[in-house]
């Protein structure tokens, strides 16, 4: 057993500052020689791109409600070999997940199975004394959650940093461990899924050391390593989560460009470790597949923001439907669903095609269609598993189909979802052949032998 210094960056609520201050965070301890490794808690693509540019280590989502407690003990583990130190940012606030009595899918729940310290930031715009009261609050509320320490957001003059800190050691409550001015912390570009996704040309290492600079100047790194150190012991281990099973050598295309980058870095790994050989291209830039592929998996990502080019690239579409047609495994969420249809209507009325394999359109709309996990029965063979399967994943999507896709009777529905808090149940998961798309996002770690399904039916086109 070795210890790995771990600190759970939660918030009383969404948008009070959490992905600012583990940017930071990250930023600084790696500027300091340290070896950060980073987590997100929840069903998130777009906060983990900030935390792997900050750290230059892949991050990870830890999420117990899709993937269950000894999936995310085995991933946390893996992931911190070699690590200085691991942080990880909440979802939503502490005790919000997936359940409105539990705290399946919440940050507190993985606080609590890591054994490891929080690190509570407040919104304390026009708060003093109230923030004892909020703090105690949280610090309480659960067992086996232990709020550590306290960072106040959008902090006024240094007389207020001053009563915030008098409340909290009034009332031994953990204490405030550092103080953020309002606007203080450079902004975030954002879109309509939330923050725009993190690259190198736009979080540059000047911006992040504008962020280190920040924290360096109102947060105590001292407080916050002293308070990180507190964590239980876990066992470093090079452990998947996955089955063993036998190794395959096949040739996955990933879809991987400015539209399609949504994917958990551990489901790429699950098929690097069963054997997948996975070859990155680009649906924009690229005018052919990859040689010799044996399989495609074509994410999520931004479709709808470069519909025209992707439009454009006719070559490509013409080798993903060439691809598809021969019978080889082809595997689309979200994004990719989009890209596979007959083509794409943007908010502006502008029609794009794309690959015409799903028989039908998708538009674009002003509200979200889709928010929220689900679990996914399967009720035929598929390239994830038999029928019966149970995978758990998530949906993000502010587009819908126009026209249904089983009036072609080539396409079937596959799936059997059911959404959280709802009894219903939705037929979806369109498969042809060994096509398979959907808007859900599945976790791998939900039923690892979906890994082994996949490999399967690539392995069978293995050479051709």
């Amino acid at each position: 057993m070795a210890s790995c210094p771990t600190v759970v960056i939660a918030g009383t609520g969404s948008g009070v500052g959490k992905t600012s201050l583990s940017l930071a965070l990250a930023a600084s301890l790696k500027r300091r020689g340290l070896r950060v490794q980073t987590f997100k808690v929840g069903p998130d693509f777009l906060d983990p791109s900030y935390l792997a540019l900050a750290s230059g280590r892949p991050c990870y989502n830890l999420d117990g409600w899709m993937t269950g407690e000894a999936y995310v003990h085995a991933l946390f583990a893996r992931a911190v070999a070699g690590a200085d130190v691991a942080i990880v940012e909440g979802v939503m606030g502490l005790f919000d997940g997936a359940d409105p009595v539990s705290s399946e899918g919440s940050t507190a729940e993985i606080a609590r199975w890591l054994s490891a310290p929080v690190l509570l930031v407040v919104d304390a715009g026009g708060m003093s004394r109230s923030v004892a009261a909020t703090v105690k609050g949280f610090t309480g509320f659960e067992r086996g959650v232990r709020v550590a320490g306290v960072v106040a957001n959008r902090c006024g003059s240094d007389r207020h940093a001053a009563w915030l800190a008098e409340s909290l050691r009034g009332s031994s409550l953990p204490p405030l461990l550092g103080r953020i001015s309002r606007g203080a912390f450079p902004a975030l570009r954002s879109r309509h899924l939330g923050l725009a996704p993190a690259d190198p040309g736009t979080l540059t290492p000047e911006l992040l050391g504008a962020f280190s600079d920040v924290l360096e100047r109102h947060v105590s790194l001292e407080a916050v390593m002293k308070l990180a150190h507190g964590v239980a012991k876990v066992r470093r281990v090079c452990a998947s989560g996955n089955p063993p099973g036998r190794k395959r050598r096949v040739r996955i295309g990933v879809a991987w460009d400015e539209a399609f980058h949504f994917y958990y870095p551990d489901n790429l790994e699950a098929l690097e470790a069963g054997g997948g050989e996975l070859v990155r291209f680009s649906p924009i830039r690229d005018e052919r597949l990859p040689e010799k592929l044996d399989g495609l998996y074509i994410g999520g990502g931004y479709p709808e923001e470069h519909a025209e080019t992707l439009s454009r690239n006719r070559h490509m579409i013409e080798a993903v439907k060439r691809f598809a047609e021969s019978g080889r495994p082809v595997y689309a969420e979200c994004g990719g669903l989009m890209y596979l249809a007959e083509g794409i209507e943007t908010r502006d009325g502008a029609r794009h095609g794309f690959v015409g394999l799903l028989p039908s359109w998708t538009r674009m709309l002003n509200r979200p269609k889709r928010l929220g996990y689900a679990e996914i029965n399967l009720s035929e063979n598929t390239l994830l598993g038999p029928p019966g399967t149970i995978l758990r994943g998530h949906e993000f999507h502010y587009s819908d189909l126009t026209g249904d896709p089983f009036a072609d009777p080539a396409w079937r529905a596959v799936y059997r979802i059911r959404h959280r808090r709802s009894e219903a149940v939705i037929p979806e998961g369109y498969g042809r052949s060994r096509t398979l798309a959907s808007y859900v996002h599945v976790h791998f770690g939900s039923h690892p032998r979906s890994v082994e399904s996949f490999l399967s039916l690539c392995e069978q086109n293995h050479g051709e």
